[in-house]
């Protein structure tokens, strides 16, 4: 059954204690999101679609399109699967934060928490996270505020070589009692599973 939070916020009234509150009531969330990644030395930007599914607190899937490849990354808890379809090559390594640089939507996970990791200002009605540990070189987060149920619009990632890493996020749907079944990877034919130390 679908649940939306009773909430919707003006767009300009995205605070720390609004997400902490909206990310309490959060079990699961799915949604569509647009990547865009500038890499400032090449000059270069790249955009990515795709769809994605969060289940608290650990366990997160994602299906990328663009270029000429389409990817699956899957996390549970510490263990991280990506799977590129043109390549027919699975992967599973270890998840930790330092890794949000490889995939930045996995931050969406762990929001509901942002004060212990990131310290966080207001700016302009956005809020601005600077990491209080390394993440891969990410130097600040700014989200920008939606005006539906769920509260936060964008991301906007950034690193210590300027490049940047923006997602918007469509079509959030809170609370759809994802199964965990979602969550499992079963290789296709003739793809073996790699496992990386």
């Amino acid at each position: 059954m679908l649940f939306i939070l009773n909430t919707t916020l003006d767009a300009t009234e995205l605070t720390l204690s609004e997400i902490k509150r909206i990310y309490s009531e959060i079990k699961d969330m799915r949604g569509n999101f647009i990547q865009k990644n500038y890499m400032k030395d090449m000059k270069k930007t790249e955009v990515y679609r795709g769809d994605f599914v969060v289940k608290m607190p650990s366990k997160m899937k994602w299906h990328y399109t663009g270029g000429n490849d389409e990817t699956e990354v899957i996390i549970k808890g510490t263990d991280m699967i990506i799977y590129q379809e043109r390549l027919k090559q699975a992967l599973r390594q270890r998840f930790d934060p330092e890794l949000y640089g490889q995939t930045p939507v996995a931050l969406l996970s762990g929001l509901g928490n942002i004060d212990n990791d990131f310290a966080v200002e207001e700016r302009q009605g956005n809020l601005i996270l600077k990491p209080k540990r390394s993440m891969r070189g990410i130097t600040s987060i700014e989200l920008k505020p939606s005006a539906g149920e769920f509260p936060i619009d964008s991301l906007i990632i950034t690193d210590k070589r300027s490049n940047r890493i923006e997602i918007r996020l469509r079509d959030v749907n809170i609370n759809t009692g994802a199964p965990d079944s979602l969550f499992e990877f079963n290789p296709p034919k003739g793809v073996r599973l790699q496992e990386l130390q």
